[in-house]
C-alpha cells in the first residue's frame, strides 16, 4: 500500500477512530494521542496487514490496544475519584449517560455495533472474541441500558 493510499484510507475513518478512542479514554488529549500513536504503529507495521479489505478493522484493533496501553499508564486517581471504568463523555440525555456508565467491554461492543455500524462478525474480529461473546455483550448491554433509563425516568 502506498503512502497516499494509506492517508486516504485513514482520513476516511479518522472520525470513527476518534469516537472509538473516546469510548475508552476519559481525557480528550489522551484520545488524540492514542489515535496518533495507533496511526504511527499502523504505518510501521503495514507489512503485517494480511488483507487490505480488513484495513479499517486492523487499524481499530491497533487503536484499541493503544487505548488500553494509555489507560494502564495513567497515574492513579485519588481514591474518592477513582472508578472502575473510564468515563469518556457526559451527556444531557439519559441514553448517553447510561451508555457511559456501562462496563468498558459492553460499552465498546455497543459503540462498535450500534454507533459505528460494524456487523457482529466484524466486532468479533476487532475485539478478538467469538461472535457469541459479542452477541452476549450486546444483549447484556441493551438490558443494562434499558434498566438504567427506566430507573432514571422513574426519578421525580
Amino acid at each position: 500500500m502506498l503512502q497516499t493510499d494509506f492517508i486516504q484510507r485513514v482520513r476516511a475513518c479518522e472520525r470513527r477512530l476518534y469516537r472509538v478512542a473516546r469510548t475508552m479514554l476519559p481525557q480528550e488529549c489522551d484520545c488524540e494521542d492514542a489515535v496518533q500513536e495507533a496511526l504511527l504503529r499502523a504505518w510501521d507495521k503495514l507489512d503485517t496487514l494480511r488483507q487490505e479489505a480488513y484495513f479499517e478493522t486492523w487499524l481499530i484493533r491497533i487503536l484499541i490496544n493503544q487505548c488500553k496501553t494509555f489507560y494502564r499508564r495513567r497515574p492513579p486517581e485519588p481514591a474518592e475519584l477513582a472508578g472502575d471504568i473510564p468515563q469518556p463523555r457526559q451527556g444531557d440525555t439519559p441514553l448517553l449517560d447510561a451508555l457511559t456508565a456501562l462496563p468498558g467491554k459492553q460499552r465498546v461492543t455497543l459503540e462498535l455495533h450500534y454507533i459505528e455500524g460494524y456487523s457482529v462478525a466484524e466486532v468479533a474480529r476487532i475485539l478478538r472474541v467469538p461472535e457469541g461473546t459479542v452477541k452476549w455483550r450486546l444483549k447484556r448491554g441493551r438490558d443494562q441500558l434499558k434498566e438504567s433509563i427506566i430507573r432514571e425516568e422513574a426519578r421525580p
